[in-house]
């Protein structure tokens, strides 16, 4: 099954190139938004296609399901952890690119995922807590503390401590 794609940039001669090349290359129709209006409108699609401009201007959006987001770059070289394409690579190689990065996915890290417990842990990394003092104030073990701190950047793909405290502090979890 075909993923639903979005692309999201403001730069309409992209988005118009990456649509066709979509359609013409992959038999994959995608959706053309220069803004996101409301964050549910995320909900309705799989993969996200963007630029640094537009994925930093919805970061707290985007941040959670970089995962299934790709950014198209003027360099070769992306941010660590984020999938990148460099817009001036040959053609058949930002095809593969997408081609691979819109394959069905294992796992699905969608927002919403984290369980309440998991959500409790985070809220404790975030502080700057150890995973002892976590373990104490939540009277659970210390492996159980490692255990929902893997399910979370499992389920996240965020694995430093700065990057979850951004997290939790852009989705409301944690006072800045």
């Amino acid at each position: 099954m075909k993923p639903k794609v979005i692309i999201l940039t403001a730069d309409n001669i992209l988005a118009t190139s990456l649509k066709h090349l979509l359609y013409d290359s992959l038999a994959i129709k995608a959706h053309i938004a220069a803004d996101l209006s409301s964050p549910k409108v995320l909900d309705d699609f799989e993969r996200v296609i963007t630029t640094p401009e537009s994925f930093v201007a919805h970061l707290s959006l985007l941040l959670p399901i970089k995962a299934n987001c790709i950014i198209i770059t003027d360099s070769q070289t992306g941010a660590d952890g984020i999938n990148s394409i460099c817009r001036h690579s040959d053609e058949s190689d930002i095809i593969d690119s997408l081609s691979g990065f819109l394959a069905p996915a294992k796992h699905s890290s969608r927002r919403g995922a984290l369980s309440s417990r998991e959500i409790d842990v985070l809220r404790l990394v975030a502080s700057g807590l150890t995973n002892k003092e976590i373990a104490q104030q939540l009277y659970i073990s210390v492996n159980t503390v490692l255990s929902h701190r893997k399910n979370i950047t499992a389920k996240l793909g965020i694995k430093s401590v700065s990057g979850l405290s951004l997290y939790a502090m852009m989705n409301g979890l944690i006072n800045p």
